[in-house]
């Protein structure tokens, strides 16, 4: 098996190496980064309070959707979800290049401003 590995590197140097003018391997395309990005959507973020809005259904369904009897369950639920939107409040206030994340949309708008100038060698 360990033959098999130094036989390939071996034939790979040799297909690489400059003694024979050009290497073999070409590339089909030119060595260059294009002057945009693909256009995805961002992930969005874990979902929240999925435990407590399971325990207010779980109750709704014990009790025949009755909110008297589910009062607490109720009010945990929309503690939980208070919090969560506080919580995505406070991060979208914060830049994006502080994340270090950039959008697609931002990075083509950049790659516009600024295309590579490349030359082959």
């Amino acid at each position: 098996m360990t033959s098999q590995g130094v036989a390939l590197q071996q034939k790979l140097s040799r297909m690489l190496s400059k003694s024979m003018g050009k290497p073999v391997l070409k590339p089909n395309k030119p060595l260059a980064l294009k002057d945009e990005v693909a256009n995805r959507k961002m992930k969005k973020g874990e979902a929240t309070c999925i435990t407590e809005m399971s325990l207010l259904m779980a109750c709704w369904k014990e009790n025949e959707f009755s909110d008297a009897v589910c009062s607490s369950e109720i009010q945990a639920f929309f503690k939980c979800t208070e919090k969560a939107e506080a919580a995505r409040k406070a991060q979208k206030g914060t830049a994006v290049g502080q994340k270090g994340i950039l959008y697609p949309k931002e990075a083509n708008s950049l790659l516009r401003r600024y295309p590579n100038h490349f030359k082959e060698i």
